[in-house]
């Protein structure tokens, strides 16, 4: 009776293992299938890119960016801006940012304080949107704004000066 028993349990436990195991065919199957979906989405894809729209370029004239007294080849923007944070501008300033958002320009000016730079921000409203620009340094001389900004562009790459209105 013992030994019919042990079959039989051993027969089952056969038939469960055998029973699970994955066909070959299953796995041919669901590989034809992802390959023929890959071939549709292939050639799906030409026909989108082909519908494409492109809004066209508006070009606007620049009018509020002049250069100013550039006899010592040193460029010089122009722009008539108000002061929005800090002391003032004296008649030349280094410009290290340019942000459309109030608190992106405020992000930069702490990080110009801790540096130990006295940065302030200026608006330009002639511009749209109006732009919020971040003044690291500013001075009474040409030169000695030049000199700052070129001292600052090695950190700040985009830096330029700024003529105050």
């Amino acid at each position: 009776m013992k030994k019919y028993t042990l079959f039989c349990a051993a027969l089952c436990a056969a038939l469960v293992f055998t029973s699970c195991k994955s066909s070959e065919s299953a796995y041919k199957q669901a590989y034809l299938k992802a390959k023929q979906q890959e071939e549709t989405q292939q050639q799906q894809v030409p026909a989108a890119q082909e519908t494409n729209v492109v809004t066209p370029m508006v070009e606007r004239p620049v009018n509020n960016t002049q250069v100013v007294d550039n006899a010592d080849n040193i460029a010089v923007r122009q722009e008539q801006v108000t002061v929005v944070s800090g002391a003032g501008l004296k008649n030349f300033s280094v410009v290290v940012g340019s942000f459309s958002l109030k608190a992106n320009a405020e992000g930069l000016q702490q990080t110009l304080r801790s540096e130990g730079y006295d940065a302030q921000i200026v608006m330009n409203n002639n511009v749209t949107p109006a732009m919020y620009r971040v003044v690291a340094t500013t001075f009474d001389s040409k030169v000695d704004a030049a000199a700052s900004r070129n001292g600052l562009q090695s950190k700040y790459p985009g830096a330029w000066l700024l003529y105050a209105k």
